[in-house]
């Protein structure tokens, strides 16, 4: 069996490697970037009608500010990202799986939404809402990160910019093998590698049933 190499940001990291552990994977984290907060002011909340949150450490990081915006109901990427709000104090209206683009499709058309994201996103685009983003987080690239055990394992990408930064720090790319939380992850990643295929549910959840999948093809010779 092949081990299973998480790289996402912590506290991400670890939730994912107790969920591959607990299904009896060899799963180990070498986090790529490190999540720091970056100073920002709450706008006046008679602004919008809501607030877009498509990842947890948003919430995490934004520090006092945030409770400038409590008034305003949450639509959350996610059960995970749903939590760590209302535990920060956030009435959470709905929570969808999927992405933000289904978490759109199912919110009320015509909203005025803040987003609350971090310096390197992918900007949701939606005729349907009008939506401001508002950067409360950065992901700081880990300098030189521990990756001689990446040979022979199964790399999971959460993100394009982690495929970007996982492609520029490995060399021999024949072993590894690429579960992908999205076709631009996957995109990201380039070529060279033994496979890369992209997770059928885009969330953890989905991304690591792919990479338990791959972790059973037979190691090289």
């Amino acid at each position: 069996m092949r081990p299973i190499l998480v790289l996402r940001p912590e506290p991400g990291a670890s939730v994912t490697v107790k969920r591959a552990q607990e299904l009896g994977l060899d799963a180990f984290s070498v986090p790529l970037f490190e999540i720091e907060p970056v100073s920002w002011s709450a706008p006046d909340p008679g602004n919008f009608d809501g607030l877009l949150v498509t990842s947890a450490n948003a919430v995490r990081h934004a520090g006092d500010e945030i409770k400038e915006l409590t008034g305003l109901p949450v639509y959350a990427v996610g059960a995970a990202t749903a939590d760590v709000a209302r535990e920060a104090g956030l009435d959470v209206a709905l929570a969808g799986e999927g992405g933000v683009d289904r978490l759109l499709d199912a919110v009320p058309q015509g909203l005025r939404l803040l987003h609350l994201c971090g310096e390197y996103r992918r900007m949701p685009t939606d005729p349907n809402h009008e939506i401001t983003p508002l950067v409360v987080q950065t992901a700081k690239p880990i300098e030189a990160p521990d990756l001689s055990a990446a040979k022979g394992a199964v790399a999971m990408i959460h993100s394009p910019r982690a495929g970007a930064r996982f492609a520029e720090l490995v060399a021999d790319r024949r072993s590894i093998l690429i579960a992908a939380i999205s076709q631009p992850a996957a995109d990201a990643v380039g070529e060279g590698w033994a496979t890369v295929e992209v997770a059928e549910y885009l969330n953890d959840y989905g991304l690591l049933a792919l990479a338990a999948r791959l972790c059973d093809k037979p190691l090289p010779e």
